[in-house]
């Protein structure tokens, strides 16, 4: 059950204590930095199923071979759908870094949800026109049996929200788990995201001609659309007070979260950067920091042409030369996993000092004046840095993370 805490949330801190990762870039935090650190391209040709037809034959893929081995996952093999066994990985590293994390509310965003499970099923029927078992397939389908499939897997018994709303979903759901424990009301809840790559999102993306064939190259000039990606990440956050009070590792702070809805077009942002900039805005305000207090931004940054030009025109109007850089360019972009997925390549960057590398750049856009962080990572100070999921719709969302021991040795900074 919830928690009421006396204050009224306005003091009350977040904090990340553990967190978890699968992703094209690597199963786990170790495996994930150093991919990171090498700027290491993990894009590969499609193998889940043809793109004969497709101008898009790449993708960002989380290999079936170590995803399904059936000694880290309870030997319950294909019985489950790829996206729970994510779900279970995630979930594994995160409760092993702190097993007593009891949390008492789930929240976790997708977009796809079980859909390789429907298309799968619909195969299915074609072939056979009836299904004895058509219950089981469509048991999996439900977006939130992932979920519920790693909380089962260990055990845990917490309510399950699921937010899905387009690409910003997965910092929706880290933003909305941020606001339920400033509130008073939570004291510790599971957070994420998570896709698995889906033939009929794949296809739908490359009809649209918003993926490209080509490599995919964040804020260059010569872009030419996004690659999809798959993976699934689990924060763990709570009341910094009672954390500390448990001796709990504080990995990083969250401090900010901004939403925004521009209303423009179903598949592209307003021109101007209304809408990414009022969510950087407000996740600034909330976080109590002036724009030149953030030290890097991963940006959204899909490759697409009117995306990258929204946001690129926002970030340099509101922060100027601040390194940025778009890690799709590495593992593809997941969807509903991305925003979960992208807030641990942050941490990891708070933890390590370091600024995440925007590959395959070659030349500057002349209409977006931007620092990025080109093709190679670099060693950085990082104190504050801010994260955003854009999707279609005008959907906005961005967070702000902070390095906890720096906000430490700040003085009052610390408890703003």
């Amino acid at each position: 059950m919830p928690q009421s805490n006396a204050t009224n949330g306005k003091n009350i801190r977040v904090a990340v204590v553990a967190a978890g990762v699968v992703s094209p870039l690597g199963f786990g935090l170790n495996e994930t930095l150093d991919s990171l650190r090498a700027a290491r391209d993990c894009i590969t040709p499609v193998t889940r199923f043809s793109v004969a037809q497709c101008r898009c034959k790449t993708a960002g893929q989380v290999s079936d071979e170590r995803l399904l081995d059936r000694e880290h996952n309870g030997g319950r093999g294909g019985a489950l759908h790829r996206a729970s066994h994510m779900m279970i990985w995630a979930l594994r590293e995160m409760l092993h870094q702190d097993r007593q994390f009891k949390p008492q509310l789930t929240v976790i965003g997708t977009t796809s949800g079980g859909m390789s499970h429907g298309e799968d099923y619909y195969r299915a029927l074609h072939r056979h026109g009836e299904l004895r078992h058509s219950p089981a397939w469509i048991a999996n389908y439900p977006a939130q049996k992932p979920v519920i499939d790693a909380l089962e897997a260990f055990e845990i018994s917490a309510p399950c929200q699921v937010i899905a709303n387009a690409c910003a979903s997965g910092t929706n759901a880290i933003g909305h788990a941020f606001e339920c424990i400033r509130s008073g009301r939570y004291q510790r809840i599971l957070t994420g995201g998570y896709d698995a790559l889906s033939e009929l999102v794949f296809v739908g993306f490359d009809s649209l001609q918003a993926s490209t064939p080509e490599k995919c190259r964040p804020f260059d000039r010569d872009r030419t659309g996004m690659v999809l990606g798959e993976g699934a990440a689990i924060l763990a956050l709570e009341n910094l007070e009672t954390a500390r009070a448990r001796g709990a590792n504080v990995l990083a702070e969250i401090t900010g979260y901004g939403i925004s809805t521009d209303n423009f077009h179903m598949t592209q942002p307003n021109p101007s950067g209304v809408g990414p900039r009022q969510a950087m805005e407000q996740a600034l305000e909330i976080a109590k920091l002036p724009a030149t207090a953030i030290d890097y931004i991963n940006a959204h940054g899909t490759a697409t042409e009117f995306n990258d030009a929204a946001e690129g025109k926002a970030i340099a109007e509101l922060f100027g030369h601040v390194p940025v850089s778009s890690t799709k360019s590495m593992m593809g972009h997941s969807l509903g996993a991305a925003g979960a997925v992208e807030a641990i390549f942050c941490l990891l960057a708070l933890q390590y000092q370091f600024l995440p590398a925007n590959i395959n750049f070659r030349l500057p856009d002349e209409d977006v004046d931007l620092d990025i962080v080109a093709n190679e990572a670099r060693s950085e100070k990082l104190g504050a840095v801010l994260s955003n999921s854009f999707g279609f719709g005008g959907t906005n969302a961005s967070i702000v993370l902070q390095n906890f021991h720096l906000r430490q040795g700040s003085g009052g900074q610390a408890d703003a």
